[in-house]
Formats: structure tokens, sequence, C-alpha cells
């Protein structure tokens, strides 16, 4: 198990990076419209979590990662065992990717604020 206080916690349980309490996004579901909306502060340390703008743009790389390791796999798998045409892998790609995009857009912005924010017990 994930102990507190450490960032694999705040990114697997959305918390604020900082004091690991308050949550990071609204919703709990990433698939609901409430779930991509972040909170402006933690309710708990009061951390702002949009610290500057543009702030986020490196959470793009990080989200770029995430597909291509998601992705390649599945579709090299895909061409290796059952010998499916390119199109067809094309196709299955670009729907793994659609699918995972809210999944993928909270992760690479809990990740990137894990980078810059510590967690600082009080």
């Amino acid at each position: 198990m994930v102990s507190k206080g450490s960032a694999a916690y705040s990114i697997l349980k959305s918390k604020c990076p900082r004091c690991n309490e308050g949550d990071y996004f609204i919703g709990k579901n990433p698939y609901s419209s409430l779930g991509l909306k972040m909170h402006e502060r933690c309710s708990h340390c009061d951390l702002k979590y949009d610290m500057e703008p543009g702030f986020y743009l490196g959470a793009m790389y990080i989200s770029y990662l995430m597909g291509v390791a998601l992705t390649l796999p599945i579709v090299f798998i895909c061409f290796l065992l059952f010998d499916v045409e390119l199109y067809v892998l094309l196709v299955l790609g670009l729907v793994i990717l659609i699918a995972m995009m809210p999944i993928s857009y909270r992760l690479s912005r809990i990740i990137w604020i894990n980078f810059f924010v510590h967690y600082t017990p009080t």
C-alpha cells in the first residue's frame, strides 16, 4: 500500500501534493464533466494549483509519453499475434487514445505538479 506523504499517494489518490489532504479535482470520475475540473486551491493547505500561466504545458509531455507507452505495445502485440491490417491498427490506436484521454489528462496534471511541489507535513 502506498503511504501518505509520498508523491505516489498524491498521484494515485488525486490529492494535493503538499499536504496529501485536499482533493485536486472537483469530481472523482474522470469521465464526468466535474472530473476534469480542478479546484483553484487546496481546501486544506491553500496551495494554489495553477501556479502561473502555462504551468501545465509540461503536462502535455507526460500525457504524450503515457499515450505512447499504452498504445504502442497493444498495437504491436495485435500486429504480431493477429496479423491485422495497418489501417485497423491505426483505428485501434486512436480508439485507445481517445478512450484514455480523461484519465491521461488527470494523471499528467497531477504528476506534473508533483515534480515541483513536495509533501510538507503540517
